[in-house]
């Protein structure tokens, strides 16, 4: 088994923090692995919050932290890009061939909203099957396929956690391709980064246990709401969404219309207070959680909205709109 483990985040300076509370699990459920290289696609991250990100390496007596200059997409296709969600620093990965070591053959990414509670040696030294990546079955209807040129049925995966054949990313000239298919949608493509890699990767992706990314969407919902809100074309078994939600290697903090993430004050989910509990090791313990914003706009009529309907009435809606109109207004809007 190999235990020399690459793992590579990508942040700006504002989610920092979230990402050494990140890398404050990382270093503490992989005390088994001989060596952790990690590298951080840096979007301009400040010098105080590199140091503290390195502090923390040093601490658990690995490697350096080494803080890698992110490419700017703008820049490099010369053309405004479109943030659906999140930041433009996520477009980095993108680059994830052309600005790490050359020698490397293999890296674990991790988005920083993510914590680990048991070692990554499984996932690390998983049988990709030939694939390019291996990644999480995501849960998206037919139509966000068709918005990014796939077939109703073909593969979407979730991009927070992929585990990369670099050497076969760079024969496969993905890089290549995921500039191109930007390229060609006027650098307006649904879910960002994401919708860009799914559509360059779909055919070429191994889809891993959900216990490796455990998003909240499944402690959002029970199973069969899951399948009425977010309508895919064919899922994980009960079983092994089960699996993930009682004993998940990763637990990913995605955004949610019905939960806050641990960062912001009142958030309830399940594994909150493991997410506090790193924090509270790391150069980030003292500083305050983030205020809720509350949401403006038809989406905060919708969620106040919601949290007075019947809990059955309230999936049926919002499914609605998340498996109907979301990638319908995206295709009309774009």
């Amino acid at each position: 088994m190999d235990k020399n483990l690459h793992v590579v985040y990508a942040s700006d300076d504002r989610f920092a923090e979230i990402l050494g509370v990140s890398l404050t699990s990382l270093y503490e459920s992989n005390k088994s692995m001989e060596q952790i290289h990690v590298y951080v696609l840096d979007s301009k991250i400040s010098e105080e919050n590199k140091k503290k990100l390195k502090s923390l390496s040093r601490a658990y007596e690995r490697s350096d932290v080494r803080c890698i200059p992110a490419k700017d997409i703008s820049e490099e296709l010369h053309m405004d890009i479109a943030v659906d969600r999140g930041s433009l620093s996520q477009y980095a990965r993108l680059f994830i061939s052309s600005v790490l070591p050359e020698n490397l053959e293999k890296v674990l990414y991790l988005d920083c909203d993510i914590i680990i509670r048991q070692s990554l040696e499984e996932l690390w030294n998983l049988d990709m099957h030939g694939k390019t990546i291996a990644a999480l079955k995501d849960a998206f209807s037919k139509w966000y396929r068709m918005n990014i040129d796939l077939k109703p049925k073909d593969i979407m995966f979730n991009s927070g956690v992929m585990l990369i054949n670099l050497k076969r990313w760079k024969v496969q000239k993905v890089e290549k391709d995921l500039l191109r298919f930007i390229g060609s949608k006027n650098g307006k493509i649904q879910q960002g980064d994401q919708g860009a890699l799914n559509a360059v990767l779909s055919h070429d992706t191994y889809c891993f246990e959900p216990r490796f990314n455990s998003v909240t969407i499944y402690y959002d919902f029970s199973y069969k709401e899951m399948l009425v809100y977010r309508k895919p074309p064919e899922f994980y078994s009960e079983k092994q969404i089960k699996k993930a939600i009682e004993n998940p290697v990763i637990i990913h903090f995605t955004t949610s219309f019905l939960s806050r993430r641990p960062w912001v004050e009142g958030c309830q989910h399940r594994y909150a207070c493991e997410w506090m509990k790193y924090k509270s090791m790391g150069p980030w313990r003292d500083t305050p959680l983030w205020q809720n914003k509350k949401s403006t706009g038809i989406r905060g009529v919708y969620i106040r909205l919601a949290g007075k309907l019947p809990r059955k009435l309230t999936v049926s809606i919002s499914g609605f709109l998340q498996a109907y109109g979301r990638p319908v207004l995206n295709r009309i809007t774009r």
